[in-house]
């Protein structure tokens, strides 16, 4: 019996899916088991210290005369190897956790990162979100952790949503928002801020976190036959819901809370399914003060929370004038092509 083509498609389909899937698993395990030897090495090496300071260099330089092609186990990857080990003391936290990061990505964590606990978070911030180690220091850099874990962040989602997407929800906040992908510029009002961070979605998604999609900017609704627009809405994925964020170049006013109260009760009314959870509202503002944020959310039904953001701030005009120009730093290193030198 002839296959035909459609068949014939869907089966070479089905064989690349299969091949795909084997390479990837190949992948993992070849690195799981890299990982395994590092961090047994690592205990030998944390076990042997009495040797002396030079028992690294000389355990280098042996492995080295035996095996001159190996790469990997030079000096200085034999103590990130000893670090590892310290770190990952908990065989099922170095299985379930480490296992699955690339060594870059943990001489990344180790140059990085002196808590156990925050160590552990980026590596589960990391598998979940698929990052570049480029990306992981870039959210090293900006201090990811202080800003999602440890920020004291206000919201009404405790009375406002069931406890397991309460919790979910407030993890995945953060106080401030850092959007230094977009350049503040004096006279800049919310719709420029707005219009700069939908031109680089993929980085505002970014900083968002996992999860969220985009859907539309200055969406929309019409209410009671009168016309209102959403700054920004998204929907998200593991919460399962809407998100209504309105941007305020300004510090933060109580009647912000109201307005956004609102729009999270239409979205509720017009677009949420019965089988979605509760739409919820981020207000993002230059400033707040915390108390009088907490007082405005108090009888708000909607599941609200109130943050600030940061943009990349320009040189302040003072300075413009002091530093010198690329030009300036060329003529006094008399690089070739400068005037000095014609």
């Amino acid at each position: 019996m002839l296959l035909n083509t459609k068949e014939y498609l869907s089966i070479v389909d089905s064989i690349k899916t299969q091949i795909a899937s084997a390479r990837q698993r190949a992948i993992l395990n070849a690195n799981q088991e890299l990982l395994m030897l590092y961090w047994n090495i690592g205990k030998i090496i944390n076990k042997n210290t009495a040797y002396g300071n030079k028992f690294i260099a000389n355990l280098a330089r042996d492995i080295k005369a035996d095996n001159p092609h190996l790469r990997g186990f030079s000096e200085r990857n034999l103590y990130y190897m000893a670090k590892f080990a310290r770190f990952y003391q908990d065989i099922e936290i170095l299985q379930q956790v480490a296992a699955k990061l690339s060594w870059r990505h943990h001489q990344t964590l180790l140059n990085r990162i002196k808590d156990y606990a925050e160590m552990i978070w980026y590596a589960k911030q990391n598998i979940e979100n698929g990052w570049s180690s480029n990306v992981l220091d870039m959210q090293i850099d900006r201090e990811l952790y202080k800003r999602q874990v440890l920020a004291d962040k206000t919201t009404n989602f405790k009375g406002r949503l069931p406890a397991p997407q309460s919790e979910l929800a407030q993890q995945t906040l953060k106080d401030p928002y850092i959007f230094d992908f977009v350049e503040y510029q004096d006279g800049m009002i919310e719709r420029n801020v707005e219009d700069a961070l939908v031109k680089h979605i993929t980085k505002f998604l970014l900083e968002l976190g996992s999860g969220f999609s985009f859907v539309g900017q200055q969406y929309h609704l019409e209410i009671a036959e009168k016309d209102f627009y959403i700054d920004l809405l998204f929907y998200n994925l593991k919460l399962r819901c809407y998100v209504v964020i309105e941007l305020k170049q300004t510090d933060f006013k109580p009647e912000y809370a109201g307005k956004l109260n609102f729009y999270a009760s239409a979205v509720d009314d017009v677009l949420k399914q019965p089988t979605e959870n509760p739409t919820i509202g981020i207000l993002l503002c230059r400033k707040k003060n915390k108390v009088i944020a907490e007082y405005a959310l108090r009888n708000i039904n909607s599941p609200i929370s109130v943050n600030e953001f940061k943009l990349l701030d320009k040189l302040p005009k003072e300075y413009e004038n002091i530093l010198p120009t690329v030009k300036d730093i060329e003529k006094r290193l008399k690089l070739p092509g400068t005037l000095d030198n014609k």
